[in-house]
């Protein structure tokens, strides 16, 4: 199995960024965690601060499931929720903090409905939560 993992702007600055609410780890620490975690599944991570960057990966996507953390994105893309929709392979939205329990601006997310489902609100594990999803 084929899991790739889209992380959009802003999360190349984890362990950086507001580690109140984020945490002082990097994403490729953690990912090296995360693959030796699920040994048998082959886990690929792709991160850009750009949304057509983001599309294209999407949409060439070859794996049996992405993990999309669409950052600020997922409460303004319009495409990438066209994207989602239009594309075979499921996806799992994730999000480190709990958009819920934020700025009322972030409640709302433009790719929800197209997903196969929403994981947020625990850091990092936001996103072994997610393979488990698919492996399972």
């Amino acid at each position: 199995m084929k899991i790739l993992i889209v992380n959009g702007p802003n999360l190349n600055l984890l362990g950086q960024r507001d580690v109140q609410m984020y945490g002082s780890r990097s994403f490729d620490d953690y990912f090296l965690e995360l693959k030796n975690q699920f040994p048998g599944v082959e886990l690929v991570s792709f991160q850009s601060n750009v949304e057509g960057e983001l599309i294209n990966i999407l949409q060439q996507s070859t794996a049996d499931g992405i993990i999309l953390n669409a950052g600020g994105y997922t409460h303004t893309s319009v495409a990438i929720r066209d994207c989602i929709d239009a594309i075979a392979v499921p996806v799992v939205e994730v999000h480190l903090s709990n958009i819920a329990k934020r700025e009322s601006f972030r409640h709302e997310s433009m790719i929800t409905p197209v997903c196969a489902g929403s994981i947020m609100g625990f850091g990092l594990r936001s996103y072994e939560l997610a393979v488990k999803y698919f492996v399972s």
